[in-house]
């Protein structure tokens, strides 16, 4: 079984900067999409719902661009679960051109936490068991 969270994007012209090539925030940006993405079609949890009283802040990210992206491509976008904790959820990624080549790389850590009424007090809030029984379905033993 394939255990990557998987979504295409076209590099379209908002993406490139004058060369042609996507430029790197915009690459952060297409990753958060496939984060939010994940999280509401893969995990039963949308973003506009996970707002009302929680957060899935980034706490860590590491990217290697590998690859310029020029517009018009099409990229794959894969996502896995590397780890686990009890409120955090470590994840790799990779977007791939359509030859296969890799155009960026990394892992993102993201963290489950609970915000009062009053937005001020944050802090980590460990994932239900329902929750984790859904992200578990995208752990990957990489062995490259």
């Amino acid at each position: 079984m394939d255990n990557y969270f998987t979504k295409q994007e076209k590099i379209r012209f908002k993406h490139v900067d004058y060369a042609g090539i996507v430029f790197y925030p915009r690459f952060l940006e297409m990753l958060n999409d496939l984060v939010e993405d994940w999280f509401e079609e893969a995990l039963e949890r949308p973003f506009s719902k996970i707002h009302e009283t929680n957060g899935i802040p980034t706490v860590d990210l590491k990217v290697q661009f590998k690859k310029a992206a020029r517009i018009g491509e099409l990229l794959t976008k894969k996502l896995w679960v590397i780890r686990l904790g009890g409120a955090s959820v470590t994840c790799g990624f990779r977007f791939e051109d359509e030859q296969g080549n890799t155009c960026l790389e990394g892992e993102v850590t993201l963290v489950n936490v609970g915000i009062a009424e009053d937005r001020n007090n944050i802090k980590a809030e460990p994932f239900n068991e329902d929750m984790k029984h859904k992200i578990r379905n995208y752990e990957l033993q990489i062995t490259n």
